[in-house]
């Protein structure tokens, strides 16, 4: 599956990284899926049976973030289009979302989704889109 190819992924690391200086990044895999490979994902590891966007696994230790992003290519463009923004905006969005999951920001209440949202913002402003 692929990406757009304006899609670099890597200022979302460096960004990260400059935001949050106490923290170490390790090795952070992306796998770009389409919704079906992302749905047997979410089946077989989470037991849900829905689609999703992303689905981040969390390998990180005392010292170092790391872990592996799974991301639906086919839902990043939907939200896309559903949300009024660029595929570019959308596919940098999700991908800093999965960082901040490996950070330890949460989204499963409103007041942590808030928050979640105004972080995933601070990534994009300070990357400029």
């Amino acid at each position: 599956m692929m990406i757009p190819e304006q899609v670099d992924i890597t200022p979302i690391f460096s960004c990260i990284s400059q935001l949050y200086p106490e923290q170490r990044l390790g090795k952070i895999q992306v796998h770009w899926l389409s919704d079906g490979e992302l749905l047997d994902i979410n089946k077989a590891h989470l037991d849900h049976d829905y689609y999703t966007d992303i689905i981040t696994f969390d390998y990180s230790t005392s010292r170092k973030i790391s872990g592996e992003l799974f991301i639906s290519v086919d839902r990043v463009r939907d939200n896309a289009a559903k949300h009024g923004s660029s595929e570019n905006e959308e596919f940098h969005r999700v991908v800093a979302h999965g960082v901040l999951h490996l950070l330890g920001f949460k989204d499963k209440t409103e007041e942590e989704s808030r928050v979640m949202r105004e972080k995933e913002n601070e990534v994009l402003q300070a990357l400029g889109i």
